[in-house]
Order: C-alpha cells, then sequence, then structure tokens
C-alpha cells in the first residue's frame, strides 16, 4: 500500500503559538490553556513519522451508523474576558465568527447501542462542569444510548472565544468569576449539534488517511525539545508532527458527508489585543471547507460538516515566522528572541510570535493557517492522499484519575507519584504567543530562592507549598500551589478524565491535557503497543491523540522537557511524572476496548466535585439600554456610501443595544442583503469572515451605544444593489428586552 502523505507546502506557512500569561494586576497568573486532539497514524516508519500504511484491505467494509451535527455556542460577545490569553485586558468588543460545537456519533450497525460521540468545541478547552452538563443532558433524552464513558467533549483550543465558563477557580480570575451566561450557550448549542448528529444516524462507511502540512505549525520550545534523548528525536524528522490525520465519513453510497481531522497547531493566530470573538485558525478552517462543500447554505445551516480538532498542540505555534523582539529603540529590536528563555534583553515582554502574514495581520496570518489545514484535508477527501477502510467494534471506556499523589510502577520497577498541582515561575513567564510580565521567564528551574517580593506575593495568592510538595514537584520552583487553594472553592482540578474510544482499529486516547510533540508521540507508541499486545486491534492500529478535552489539566511534558522549566514544563501541574502516570493508566484500560467486552466500565475514583453552586462572578449584568434623545434604537448614525467596487470595505454604524441582552443563538446580529428581483436575500451574515460586528459603550449612565458593521466585499460578489441591517435587543428600565432592527440606505457593488 502506498505511503499515506501528500505533501501541503504553499508559499506561506507559518504558525502562531499559544499565549498563556503570567501575572496580572493583583499578582494572579494569566494563565494559557491548550492541548489537542491529534490524530497520529498507526505503522511507524524508520524514521518514526506515523502513517496509515499497513492498514489490512477488507473484503467487506464494515457498514457503521453514522450521525453529525452542528450548533451554534457564541454566548457574550462584549464585556466578558476571552479564554485562553487569561489576559484582563482582553475584554470583547464585538464578533468576527461565530463559535461553534460540531458532532460526530459512530455506532455499530449490528448493536447500535454501541456508540460514540465526537465533539469537537470551538472553546479553549475542555471541562469538567460543561462535560457534565452535557452529559446529563443527553443520558436524560436517551438513557440506554448516551452516557459518561461515549461522550467526548474536545476542544479546538483556541483562543479568541467568550471566557469564563471552566469550573475551577485560576482560569476565572481574568474573567472576574464564572459567566454562567458563557457555559449555558456551550452547552446548548453542543446538545443542538448531538441531537441533530442523532437525528442525521444513517448506514455509511469510515475511512483513515494523513497528509502532511508541512508549514502549518512550529514549535514554540525548541530548546525543551532538545533535552530529549537525541537517538529519540533522531527517528523524527521534525520537532513538531506534520501530519494531518481524518477520519472520513460517507454515506452508503459512498458520497461523503463530514470528516473528523487532527492537527497540531495552537489557536492563537489572532493575537492577545484582539477583542473580536473567533474561533481562530480551526474554526476559520472548517467555515472554508463547509463553505467549499456547501456554497449556497448560510454558515451553521449546512449537513456537510468539517471537523479540525486539536492534537498533541502543547509546544506548538502558528506563528511560524518564529519569535522576534518587539524593542523599538533597543538594539536588539527587530532580532529574534533569545533561544533559551525567550527573552528580549532579559524580559518576555517584548517577544512576540510571527504568524505567515504578520506585515499585513493577524487575521491574514489566521487564514493562511487555516488554509493550510483545509488543503490537507481536501488532499485526504479528494483521494489525492490515499485512505484505508475501518472495520471493527464500537467501544468506549471511561473513568476517573485523581492525581493527587497517585502512585504506580514504572516499566523498569521503579515505584513514582504524581504530586498536587501546582504552577511554576515559568508559567507566569508564558509564551512567545502570549509574553508574562514584571521579571519572570522561561527556562527557570533555579532551587535558589526566587525574587524575595514574589516570594511573599505568592504566599498571598496560594498556601507556601510544604516540603513533600517542593520534593515532589522538583526542579520546578513553585509560584503558585494550586492544589492546596480551596478557597473560595478549587483553583485547580486535581481529578482528570480518562477516556479512550475504538472504532474498528482505529483508536482516539482523548487526553484532559496539552501534550507536547514528544509527550504526544511517547503515548501513542505505548498504547498502540499495549493494543496489539493485548490482541485488541492488529498491526493496522491507528491511534490518535484528541484534547485537551473533557477536564482543562493544563499541560503534559516529558520528564526531559520538565526538568528544563520552559511554560510547558511549568504548566506540568502534577509533576515530572505526569506523561508515565497517564501511560500507565490508559494502558491499564486497552482491555476495555476488546470485542468481547461487556460494556461494564473499570473501577473509578470518585467524580470532581461539582463546582458550579459555589460560583462566583464580579461581573454585572445589563442594566439598561437607551437611545439618544429624538433617535430610535438602530437609527443610522453613519450610512453607507452609494457604490463601492470588489476589495473596498461598506462601513455602517447605528445606535445599537448590548448583544448580552439576546445572543441570537442560531441567529445573526447583521445581515447584507442583496436586491434579487425586487425582494432582499440575505447572502451574509456574522458568521461569514468578510463581516465584522463591533458594540461601543457611547456613555454608561445614559446607557447608550453605537454599533459598527463591515463588509469587506469578496472578489465574484455580483454586481447589484445591497444594504446592511443590524438586529438588536434593547433592555428597558424595568427589565423588558425588546427587538428591534436597523437598516442602512441601499448601495450598489459594481
Amino acid at each position: 500500500m502506498p505511503l499515506l502523505q501528500s505533501y501541503i507546502a504553499p508559499p506561506l506557512a507559518r504558525d502562531i503559538a499559544l499565549a498563556m500569561r503570567s501575572f496580572i494586576q493583583d499578582f494572579t497568573n494569566r494563565a494559557v490553556f491548550c492541548l489537542g486532539a491529534f490524530l497520529a497514524s498507526t505503522s511507524l516508519l524508520s524514521d518514526g513519522s506515523q502513517t496509515t500504511m499497513g492498514i489490512a484491505a477488507v473484503n467487506a467494509q464494515t457498514q457503521y451508523l453514522l450521525g453529525l451535527g452542528i450548533g451554534d455556542i457564541t454566548g457574550p460577545v462584549v464585556e466578558t474576558n476571552m479564554m485562553g490569553y487569561a489576559s484582563l485586558a482582553q475584554t470583547d468588543t464585538g464578533l468576527y465568527m461565530r463559535q461553534r460545537s460540531r458532532a460526530w456519533i459512530v455506532a455499530d450497525s449490528s448493536n447500535s447501542s454501541n456508540r460514540v460521540v465526537m465533539i469537537n468545541a470551538d472553546i479553549a478547552m475542555g471541562d469538567t462542569g460543561i462535560r457534565r452538563s452535557i452529559v446529563a443532558n443527553l443520558s436524560a433524552t436517551y438513557p440506554d444510548l448516551y452516557n459518561n464513558a461515549n461522550i467526548a467533549l474536545i476542544s479546538t483550543h483556541q483562543h479568541s472565544g467568550v471566557g469564563g465558563y471552566l469550573e475551577n477557580l485560576l482560569p476565572q480570575i481574568t474573567s472576574l468569576g464564572y459567566v454562567k451566561e458563557t457555559a449555558d450557550a456551550i452547552v446548548a448549542g453542543t446538545v443542538k449539534a448531538v441531537l441533530m448528529a442523532h437525528d442525521s444516524l444513517a448506514p455509511g462507511t469510515l475511512s483513515v488517511g494523513n497528509a502532511t502540512v508541512v508549514d502549518g505549525n512550529r514549535n514554540r520550545s525548541p530548546s525543551a525539545y532538545l533535552a530529549n534523548p537525541a537517538d529519540e528525536r533522531a527517528l523524527y524528522e521534525y520537532d513538531q508532527d506534520k501530519d494531518l490525520s481524518l477520519l472520513k465519513f460517507d454515506d452508503a453510497d459512498g458520497n461523503a458527508r463530514g470528516f473528523l481531522s487532527f492537527f497540531a497547531v495552537h489557536g492563537t493566530s489572532l493575537y492577545e489585543n484582539n477583542t473580536l470573538v473567533s474561533g481562530d485558525n480551526k474554526g476559520m478552517a472548517a467555515y472554508l471547507y463547509e463553505a467549499m462543500e456547501q456554497p449556497d447554505v448560510m454558515p451553521g445551516n449546512n449537513t456537510f460538516v468539517a471537523g479540525f480538532t486539536q492534537s498533541n498542540v502543547g509546544d506548538t505555534s502558528p506563528n511560524t515566522l518564529g519569535a522576534y523582539c518587539e524593542s523599538p529603540g533597543e538594539s536588539y529590536d527587530g532580532m529574534l528572541c533569545e533561544f533559551n528563555t525567550s527573552t528580549c534583553g532579559g524580559a518576555t515582554e517584548d517577544c512576540h510570535g510571527r504568524g505567515p502574514a504578520f506585515e499585513i495581520s493577524d487575521f491574514a496570518s489566521n487564514m493562511i493557517i487555516a488554509q493550510l489545514q483545509v488543503d490537507g484535508a481536501q488532499a485526504i477527501m479528494n483521494g489525492t492522499a490515499s485512505t484505508a477502510p475501518i472495520e471493527g467494534n464500537v467501544r468506549a471506556v471511561h473513568t476517573y484519575l485523581n492525581m493527587t499523589w497517585h502512585t504506580f510502577t514504572l516499566p523498569n520497577g521503579t515505584t513514582v507519584q504524581t504530586c498536587p498541582p501546582a504552577m511554576g515561575y515559568s508559567f507566569a513567564g508564558g509564551t512567545t504567543d502570549g509574553p508574562g510580565a514584571f521579571d519572570f521567564t522561561q527556562g527557570d528551574n533555579s532551587s535558589q530562592p526566587q525574587n524575595p517580593f514574589w516570594e511573599i506575593v505568592k504566599g498571598a495568592i496560594t498556601p507556601f507549598p510544604d516540603a513533600e510538595q517542593v520534593a515532589c514537584q522538583d526542579p520546578k520552583p513553585v509560584i503558585l500551589n494550586t492544589g492546596y487553594a480551596h478557597t473560595p472553592y478549587n483553583w485547580s482540578p486535581g481529578t482528570v478524565d480518562i477516556q479512550m474510544f475504538r472504532i474498528g482499529q482505529f483508536v482516539m486516547l482523548i487526553m484532559p491535557g496539552e501534550l507536547t510533540t514528544m509527550s504526544g508521540r511517547r503515548m501513542r507508541n505505548a498504547i498502540r503497543t499495549q493494543l496489539i499486545a493485548n490482541g485488541i486491534v492488529g498491526d493496522d492500529a491507528y491511534v490518535v491523540i484528541a484534547g485537551p478535552a473533557n477536564t482543562y489539566a493544563h499541560y503534559v511534558a516529558t520528564q526531559e522537557e520538565y526538568g528544563v522549566q520552559r511554560y510547558e514544563g511549568a504548566s506540568t501541574i502534577f509533576g515530572q511524572w505526569t506523561l508515565d502516570a497517564y501511560i500507565d493508566k490508559y494502558g491499564s484500560l486497552v482491555s476495555y476496548l476488546a470485542d468481547n467486552a461487556t460494556g461494564a466500565q473499570p473501577p473509578s475514583d470518585e467524580a470532581p466535585p461539582d463546582l458550579t453552586g459555589e460560583a462566583i462572578s464580579l461581573r454585572t449584568g445589563v442594566v439598561f439600554d437607551s437611545a439618544p434623545l429624538f433617535k430610535s434604537f438602530g437609527d443610522v448614525v453613519a450610512d453607507v456610501q452609494s457604490s463601492y467596487t470588489s476589495g473596498e470595505t461598506v462601513f455602517a454604524q447605528f445606535i445599537g443595544a448590548n448583544p448580552r441582552n439576546n445572543f441570537r443563538l442560531e441567529q445573526t446580529f447583521l445581515s447584507v442583503d442583496q436586491d434579487v428581483d425586487g425582494a432582499w436575500t440575505m447572502v451574509r451574515s456574522d458568521s461569514h469572515p468578510s463581516t465584522t460586528y463591533n458594540w461601543t459603550r457611547v456613555d454608561t449612565i445614559t446607557g447608550t451605544s453605537n454599533v459598527d458593521i463591515t463588509w469587506t466585499i469578496e472578489d465574484g460578489t455580483p454586481a447589484g444593489t445591497y444594504r446592511i441591517q443590524y438586529f438588536g435587543d434593547a433592555k428597558a428600565i424595568g427589565g423588558t428586552i425588546t427587538p428591534f432592527v436597523g437598516t442602512s440606505s441601499n448601495f450598489t457593488v459594481s
């Protein structure tokens, strides 16, 4: 069988990285959260890369019951902190593209109760509370079909979405606590997507393939990667996984219904100064592919569902040009950042990763990284890259693992243990996608006392680590001892979801954190070996990683990378044996994926506590909206011009109201309408990348605000007469919310 690789290397391709943050104003940190769902191949080549070569041909491919769905999960697009960079200053002001959840169901055709649900959500990471609510909704509707074992909540790990939805306190700090509206929107849209997938279940077939996307990512911590053994590194051509793996969904007649792909690149193409809600590069890739398949269907109404899921994303970046010093007036301005610490003049603040279209805009870079993933997926879907059929039973296994002082035995017989969660000093140093602040840097594994000032500050935020915790986390110098911080509720998770899906010879490791490149490789190889050794699958096993999913437990670095203590090592919260603990636990559960498995689930630690009842929020609600004297909501403040040509941007400003009054899920805040034979037809919505929606508060006391809407006219737009409409909802002093519409003057496009 030919090597299943298609090389995608357009002229521009770089990536941009995670954007974790360090401390902010009141000495709290800004965390960043990533990991992803990565689909890796099965047979290892001599250079260590993975392909589907070796998957045996089958005489009669198994038919599965397949379902696909999509739902709008966009929460409050203004006055809410964004999730990912954990920057207090990054408060959303509008909408670039809606966030969505996409769902895929695979069921055995012979026994449809054996099924799995894969959810790929345009959010920064999975969350225990969100998943709990989704499982509760679905199991209440179909108690015999959907349960805690067979539902996976995987994230695209984008950094431009609405925040405040995670249960634990640390990621809530910059959002001023828990934002229930965000959580509710994610749950509602995700449940809708799964129910749509359920209702669309029909016989079909599956196949798997992979393409090589050379320019789509970059390692943002190459000095840590180099700490891994040289002979291990020599197995691989790159210090990043370049394979995009894809699970193709066809109907019984062989027509494509959609796919779920896996490629490791951070959702940080849009920088930390962006305040428009978006799905970043993976959300954009999904839009581009779905629009290509169904060009006449409005986004969100499509039945072809394209999934771009994360993999071992931990040390990846879409800033493919590299990290440079942006330090005007300094001698090092424009130079590459220092290799080991990612600093400029000894500080992290001016070291920034650059995307492939850096000189144009981060939005242009976002489009390039998205298109690279689209090209890779298209090569597989169109047959340019080979695919192999999937055949076999559907199985799911899930358990909870308390990672606090978890003791286990390494393959060499040594007994080791994980630690209560803690963040290291280099966590506060951030990354080249989101630099830290103050005097924190990456690569800080000093055993000497840190800055005395910060030693005092860290004790004021979380309890000082005791000798046992210090020894366990060594060589990580602890700055936030979150495993011991429980006021007003748990700062970090101590218990994580362990989950695996098997569909024939295709196995998904659904991970509760962000694995680095080498961590992902070790994880896949180890579990694949155990699957084959236990007779669960044959030599054609195809093992992939998906995450950060279900619970967000930060990073998973190798033991060697942990010793370097760059951002990823400092954010490996359970200590240096975290990866080995996961390999041990996932490996112990492979028997539950066997053909003769009864469906019974393994023993489990206690589930994480439900923290939503204790959640606090310091955000204020919408008090009221008002229009200026002698004006009405929706009135035009700045009107359009009379005519435009392709490439120009149409602008209109309206008297607005707070969009938190109505998220308009499955609807839109705006439309671009075309006059077609005397009737207005919507041709663009707020889900198109050619439009933007910006909300600005004019006066807090009077409750007045404006809304700016833009449309950049794409090449090929039909000549004709157009208008822009704005859809808003105003809240009166008494609390009544009333919808309204604003309409621009007509204009022509020539």
